[in-house]
């Protein structure tokens, strides 16, 4: 069977970008609990609004393949944020079924770093560029 790692690619820019693009939907209703957290942590609420970027605007640019390295570099930034603002506990845990407690977080994580170092691929909207 021939490889086909574009199409490979293909798949993990729909999947990893579907699948965070509902949590920056679930999001459109507002960011008040986020702003909540950040006020809490001592940090500027101002900075809730970054995760339309991080899941909303990088989602899509991963989905049709349009800088896609960069995407997923802010992608990968906004997961950090949420592992370290609300799960930090959960980081060096396992969950009740022996799983990583932050195992979700972590397969966008890496998924996004893979897609960072590999680009979109030829199934993309741009693929030419250094970002893509």
């Amino acid at each position: 069977m021939n490889k086909n790692n574009d199409l490979g690619l293909l798949i993990i820019r729909l999947s990893i970008g579907i699948l965070m693009l509902l949590h920056g939907i679930a999001k459109l209703k507002g960011v008040s609990f986020i702003e909540g957290m950040l006020s809490d942590k001592g940090l500027p609420s101002f900075l809730a609004y970054g995760v339309y970027v991080t899941e909303i605007i990088a989602p899509i640019s991963i989905i049709v393949g349009y800088r896609t390295r960069l995407a997923g570099f802010l992608l990968a930034f906004g997961v950090l944020f949420a592992m370290l603002l609300v799960h930090s506990s959960d980081i060096v845990s396992l969950n009740q079924h022996g799983g990583w407690g932050v195992e979700l977080l972590g397969l966008y994580l890496f998924g996004v770093v893979a897609l960072f170092f590999t680009g979109s691929g030829k199934y993309a909207i741009s693929s030419t560029h250094k970002w893509d």
